[in-house]
């Protein structure tokens, strides 16, 4: 199946296991601030175990997380908005240039808290902010990723914020892990799907749901004229404590879905069309590496 592209897997449970210090809202900001390295190691990794894509460490980098962060902690993190998102860029980008080939990713995570669809802000609002963070991704990736979008209107507000890009646009959807046909606001998956042409989406994934949700959602995306795929997590589910606080601890990984498990589930959504298979939190380099040795 050389006609799969391999996304990598998640990088902030990576670094939590490697870091080995306690989460905060802002983890994966934190470490590459203070340790870029082990970013860059994890992007390594990923291009080893044979995946085609690196995503940009940007998913929290917006100023909304940095000004909470700065107003509980008495630091000035927000003044490095720009600055935070090019350093991420630039390590993913010397990363692919060590292996010699391979795209980048910027990801545009969900403003307000992850899967909070009440928190979303209004898409007009929303567009500006994400367009600034695609002018400063613009010259340093080949696509911009649109991540862990729980509702219509977080989609809408994320697709004109990168409307105006040169680059194109990726959409990755995430569901209720209780019912794969339902985004996380309640609304139907299948609703994304006038979307696609409004906005020239280039790929529609799902993404940050377990692979038994994904399962549900594939069938109801595998109709669309653009290239689909998924990259699910390994939690047992997302917490309501999670929700509110968006610190890991609150989340247990599953014990279940070692690599080959994985990748089980991605022959299923490839078997119905999938082209882009992945990973998100808990899955790691060895499971990219079984996906390459399946689908490379």
């Amino acid at each position: 199946m050389s006609d799969i592209q391999i996304l990598d897997g998640g990088m902030g449970q990576e670094l939590i296991h490697r870091y080995g210090q306690p989460p905060t809202p802002l983890w994966s900001t934190h470490v590459m601030m203070h340790e870029p390295d082990l970013v860059g190691d994890i992007h390594d990794d990923y291009f080893a175990a044979g995946a085609d894509v690196a995503t940009t460490n940007s998913y929290a980098i917006h100023r909304d997380r940095l000004e909470r962060h700065d107003a509980a902690n008495g630091t000035s993190l927000e003044d490095d908005f720009a600055n935070l998102h090019q350093k991420a860029c630039e390590i993913a980008s010397r990363a692919r240039d060590k292996h010699g080939k391979g795209m980048i990713a910027g990801s545009l995570g969900p403003l307000g808290f992850s899967y909070r669809p009440d928190l979303s802000f209004p898409p007009e609002e929303a567009a500006e902010i994400f367009a600034e963070i695609v002018k400063i991704h613009e010259p340093l990736v080949d696509v911009h990723l649109i991540e862990t979008v729980s509702s219509i209107e977080h989609a809408r507000g994320g697709l004109l914020g990168t409307s105006a890009s040169s680059k194109p646009t990726w959409l990755a959807m995430t569901v209720k892990d209780e019912d794969g046909t339902k985004l996380r606001s309640g609304e139907s998956l299948a609703d994304i799907k006038p979307l696609i042409d409004e906005y020239n989406i280039e790929k529609l994934l799902i993404n940050c749901a377990t692979p038994e949700a994904v399962d549900q959602s594939i069938s109801v995306i595998s109709d669309v004229k653009v290239p689909f795929g998924a990259y699910a997590n390994g939690f047992t589910f997302i917490t309501s404590d999670f929700t509110k606080t968006e610190t890991v601890d609150a989340l247990q990984a599953r014990d279940d879905l070692g690599p080959e498990a994985y990748a089980d589930f991605c022959d299923k959504w490839a078997n119905q069309g999938a082209t882009v298979l992945g990973g998100c939190c808990e899955v790691g380099p060895a499971h990219i590496a079984e996906l390459k040795r399946r689908f490379g």
